[in-house]
């Protein structure tokens, strides 16, 4: 399986009857799944279709998509402002027939700026419902795009989130060697503390017994080292799993159950070496987070 990531981009372009478009899509990690649209003007009634495409191939994720039109035929589109047009021309006519001035041609008229300009919409002559699908087919291919990506980000996470693992797995397996010996080391531990106290006096055997019980059931750590070992074969099972469906929520659960495991295991730490392998562990689960927050 191959996980996928919530971070990606992606471009679509295409054209119909002179008028280009460009798609344009981001996708960052989020809690849930946003889609916002910044589409041209008048063309909001196909944002329902691309949020219901959207939500149709991703759970997860924060998506920004764009749109941007431009005319493709020969030169740029104009448009004669016949209100200003018409305004000019009143204005021209009352100087004439005071003498003022004589009769303007139309060739300087339309050169005035402002009585000639650009069409602000590019696909105002273009047939608006078979623009409308053209872009639809163009935004799925972006989609499929962003699906793309995403997965091949996802891709690169597999190994680096297999490997901290494996890194996790060391880890405790050392916690759990050390756990074994703990209860002789400790016996000689308290062994030997008693017989300075009792300036080498004969120990009372059912004391030390006491002593020992009582240390061991402090700093037993078994059930911590189970639970860790059954948090490493849960994630193993969510990364190679082959079920649809995204994993980020249940493997960010399961990061903070190491975590917890982790800090109970320094609260019981019975010698450095422990100890330290509880901050290692910290320290590695944090990292394997920090990628897990950025899974789909």
């Amino acid at each position: 399986m191959t996980i996928n990531s919530m971070t990606g981009f992606a471009r679509a372009s295409g054209s119909l009857d002179g008028v280009g478009w460009l798609w344009e899509v981001k996708s960052v990690n989020g809690r849930g799944l946003e889609v916002r649209c910044r589409l041209p003007s008048g063309f909001d009634y196909i944002e329902d279709k691309l949020r219901k495409a959207v939500k149709a191939r991703f759970e997860r994720g924060n998506i920004n998509l764009h749109l941007q039109l431009e005319s493709r035929t020969a030169g740029v589109a104009y448009r004669v402002n016949q209100d200003f047009l018409e305004e000019l021309l009143t204005l021209a006519g009352n100087y004439v027939e005071d003498g003022q001035a004589r009769r303007p041609r139309m060739d300087g008229m339309l050169g005035l700026r402002g009585v000639i300009e650009p069409k602000e919409d590019p696909a105002a002559d273009v047939d608006a419902e078979a623009f409308a699908a053209a872009l639809l087919t163009s935004a799925e291919e972006l989609i499929n795009s962003l699906e793309q990506a995403r997965a091949e980000e996802g891709a690169q996470l597999h190994p680096v989130l297999l490997a901290q693992l494996d890194e996790i797995e060391t880890l405790v397996g050392r916690a759990g060697e050390i756990t074994k010996s703990w209860p002789e080391r400790a016996r000689a531990k308290i062994k030997a503390q008693m017989a300075l106290i009792l300036e080498a006096a004969e120990l009372e055997e059912g004391r030390l017994e006491q002593e020992l019980a009582l240390l061991t059931t402090k700093a037993d750590i078994s059930e911590e080292i189970d639970r860790l070992t059954g948090h490493i074969v849960a994630t193993r099972e969510l990364l190679e799993s082959s079920t649809k469906g995204g994993v980020g929520r249940r493997l960010d659960f399961i990061c903070q159950e190491f975590n917890r495991e982790a800090n109970t295991l320094c609260s019981k730490a019975h010698d450095r070496d422990l100890t330290q392998i509880g901050l290692d562990l910290k320290v590695l689960v944090d990292k394997m987070r920090e990628q897990v927050q950025n899974i789909e």
